[in-house]
C-alpha cells in the first residue's frame, strides 16, 4: 500500500477527483483531503484529513513509549534504591510499574507536541494550502496505483504525485524533499 500525494487548484477538481475515485472503488479511508476550506469539502461529501494524516501525532507517540518507559524502569530502580525494601513493594512491581508510568507520561507529553508539527509531506506544500489549494492523500494498493494516477492525470495534467510507501511511512521516510 502506498501514499500518494498531490495537489488540486480549486474545490470543484476536488470533489471531481474525489468522486471518479469513489467510483473506482477507494473507501472514504483511502481518501483524505486538506485544505485551508475544509468546511466545503465536508458539505460536498469529502473526507477530511484528521490530525493523523496532517501531524507527527503517530510518531510522537511511537518515541513517547520509546523513551518514555526505559527512562520510567530506570527511575523505578533508582527509587527502589534510595526507598528501599521499607515501602512493603517489591523491586520488580516498582520497576514494572514505573516503566508503564513512564510510557504512559511519554506518550502523553510527546502527542501534545506532536500534534502541533505538520508531517514534512504536508508541511512541503504549505504555501499553496495558503493559497487556497486542496492536498489529497490517496492510499492505493500498488496494483492499482497506475489507473489512480491516469485518473488524477486526467484532472490536472500538470501535478506533480509524490509517492510514499507504506514501508516509508512506517518508518518515517520518504516525507519532506
Amino acid at each position: 500500500m502506498s501514499r500518494l500525494y498531490f495537489l488540486t487548484p480549486d474545490l470543484d477538481t476536488t470533489v471531481n477527483i474525489a468522486q471518479e475515485l469513489d467510483e473506482l472503488g477507494l473507501t472514504r479511508e483511502q481518501v483524505h483531503v486538506t485544505g485551508r476550506d475544509w468546511q466545503h469539502l465536508e458539505e460536498r461529501g469529502v473526507n477530511n484529513a484528521t490530525l493523523r494524516q496532517t501531524s507527527d501525532v503517530v510518531h510522537a507517540a511511537y518515541r513517547g513509549v520509546l523513551y518514555g518507559a526505559p527512562l520510567g524502569g530506570l527511575l523505578g530502580v533508582l527509587v527502589y534504591f534510595v526507598l528501599g525494601s521499607d515501602i512493603g513493594v517489591g523491586a520488580m512491581a516498582i520497576i514494572v510499574g514505573m516503566a508503564i508510568g513512564g510510557g504512559l507520561f511519554g506518550v502523553w507529553v510527546s502527542t501534545m507536541v506532536g500534534v502541533s508539527v505538520h508531517d514534512a509531506k504536508v508541511d512541503k506544500y504549505e504555501d499553496e494550502l495558503e493559497r487556497g489549494a486542496f492536498l489529497m492523500m490517496v492510499d492505493v494498493s500498488d496494483q492499482r496505483e497506475e489507473r489512480i494516477r491516469s485518473i488524477i492525470h486526467r484532472h490536472h495534467p500538470d501535478v506533480t504525485i509524490d509517492k510514499v510507501t507504506a514501508w516509508e511511512r512506517q518508518h518515517h521516510l520518504g516525507t519532506g524533499d
